[in-house]
């Protein structure tokens, strides 16, 4: 009985102590989780702010960079502009040189390039304007305005020959060509055929119009179309 007592005894001593064990060991495993947990966090937050400040880092820098391009582009572009400026007043002031001349032998008033781009565009639209109403072309002014500014060409040229070739655009034998370039080049609007127009007349050297320049624009009546022309340019 002794034996079974003690042996109880010890069984239940060994049980508690087995129990208190046990219960020292879950919470020395839950201390040392806990531990370990927090020295983790401890890590990951250290990495999380050398991550986060070698991306602010980098970030800061990409940025730096991006206004830095930015503002270069835009000192290049302003140097574009000015130098693109320079260039056109020293085409406008060649013109006006040359106008008075180009005028008189032609039996024309002069072209004033001496004005800013929207008081010619203004000007000159209202001229054509009033020069093409009641046919096809009306309304086209600023166009012929806009691209005799561009390419330094008399602004009254194209109408002229617009007059001249296909009575301002009523009788063309292709579509939007009123002035018999290519000569049957058909174009996909009335400003399309303006600007190409103009623009030829600037390359292939026919203004300011010369009884040359109308020998090779139209060689068969050369004559009748250089007097018809400059009577015309007159007009507007």
């Amino acid at each position: 009985m002794v034996l079974g007592i003690n042996f109880n005894l010890a069984s239940a001593g060994a049980g508690n102590t087995t129990a208190s064990t046990l219960g020292i060991g879950r919470t020395s495993n839950v201390y040392n989780t806990t531990t370990e947990a927090s020295e983790g966090d401890s890590f990951i937050l250290g990495e999380y702010t050398l991550l986060t400040r070698s991306t602010n880092r980098n970030i800061d820098q990409a940025i730096t960079e991006m206004l830095a391009r930015e503002e270069a582009e835009r000192i290049a572009a302003e140097e574009a502009r000015r130098l693109a400026e320079i260039a056109k007043k020293a085409e406008l002031e060649a013109l006006q040189a040359r106008s008075a001349g180009d005028a008189a032998a032609a039996g024309l008033d002069p072209v004033d390039w001496s004005m800013s781009h929207d008081e010619f565009v203004e000007h000159w639209a209202a001229r054509i304007d009033a020069f093409m109403a009641g046919f096809p072309l009306e309304g086209q002014g600023r166009h012929f305005a806009e691209a005799a500014w561009n390419y330094g060409v008399d602004p009254r040229l194209s109408p002229a020959i617009a007059s001249t070739e296909s009575t301002r655009g009523k009788y063309c034998s292709v579509p939007y060509n009123a002035w018999g370039w290519g000569p049957h080049i058909p174009f996909s609007s009335w400003e399309q055929g303006i600007d190409i127009h103009v623009r030829g007349l600037k390359i292939g050297g026919y203004s300011p119009i010369t009884y040359e320049g109308a020998q090779r624009y139209c060689p068969p009546t050369a004559d009748s179309w250089y007097r018809e022309t400059t009577k015309t340019m007159s007009y507007i």
